[in-house]
């Protein structure tokens, strides 16, 4: 099919044409992103939003599409999803987002993941790669990535889904792009205990040491068990530099949320680090996450490295 190229002159005459009278203008929603990183789940969960929703518009189409939008009443919310498959219009995308832009109210969301998990979930769902089921899906990626690299830069929101499975990433799409609670608080604070031996987590946006306090691991009783027990959290607590961590920690971290709210930030990973991960790490997140709850924050607790 040859590739459908728009002329400045009809540009030009899509700039002209309003939006249908005593309606706003639309909204348009362009998902893209690596493959593997959640694409589909997200259109699903912009379609149970209400959007009118496409998968895989030929990207020549889309100011033609952007302009319908505009003028149509029965498509007031769309959303769309571009990637890979493509090809090589894919060199057209940032300038007909730059342009569509000029057309009605429009975002780009790029999901992205860590090579380690999206090479897990094309293992787990034995699907191949779009760029080739005869090369290697690390090199897919990599192509992939190197190829998608001038899309990223001009997306209005970046979101890493590898600390999401599907259930959390949909529930994250949902709860930020839903109507704004009057609190201002959408944002979805991840609180994550991990031990220093197992190494740091990659995506930790805060991250404090805990192994200033002292350790339940050398307390015989308590080797077995975590810092969910009310034992070892009493325990922890019983030390007054404890209370002080976690008053301070606290208030610096609902002083700090709204205003990476201001800027965009629509999730944040804070991390607490002690030896193992088992004790201490463990109790400080578990505290922390109930503040950040008490002040009218959503929030979820991940301990990564302490026993089931």
């Amino acid at each position: 099919m040859e590739r459908r190229k728009t002329s400045a002159k009809g540009k030009a005459r899509a700039r002209k044409r309003a939006p249908a009278e005593g309606r706003p203008p639309g909204e348009l929603v362009i998902i893209t992103g690596m493959s593997g990183s959640g694409k589909a789940s997200v259109l699903k969960a912009f379609e149970d939003l209400g959007y009118y929703c496409v998968d895989n518009l030929p990207v020549g189409l889309i100011p033609r599409f952007a302009e319908l939008v505009g003028q149509s009443p029965e498509m007031e919310r769309t959303a769309l999803v571009v990637d890979v498959r493509e090809g090589t219009q894919l060199e057209d995308v940032p300038a007909i987002v730059r342009s569509v832009k000029r057309l009605l109210p429009t975002r780009m969301i790029y999901l992205e993941a860590s090579e380690a998990v999206l090479l897990r979930r094309f293992s787990e769902t034995r699907r191949p790669h779009p760029l080739g089921i005869h090369t290697p899906v690390r090199s897919s990626l990599a192509r992939e990535r190197r190829q998608l690299r001038s899309i990223r830069a001009i997306a209005d929101l970046v979101i890493d889904t590898s600390r999401f499975n599907v259930h959390e990433l949909r529930s994250h799409i949902l709860e930020s792009f839903q109507k704004k609670p009057e609190s201002g608080k959408n944002i979805l604070v991840s609180c994550v205990s991990f031990g220093f031996r197992q190494g740091v987590p990659e995506d930790a946006d805060l991250m404090f040491d805990v192994r200033f306090l002292p350790n339940p691991h050398f307390v015989p009783e308590f080797r077995p068990l975590t810092g969910r027990d009310p034992k070892v959290a009493k325990y922890i607590r019983s030390f007054p530099q404890t209370k002080e961590f976690i008053d301070r920690i606290s208030k610096l971290l609902i002083y700090l949320l709204p205003h990476y709210i201001r800027e965009g930030k629509s999730y944040l990973t804070i991390t607490f680090g002690c030896t193992g991960g088992q004790h201490r790490s463990v109790m400080i997140a578990e505290d922390v996450s109930r503040r950040l709850r008490g002040a009218g924050f959503r929030v979820k607790v991940v301990h990564r490295d302490s026993p089931k």
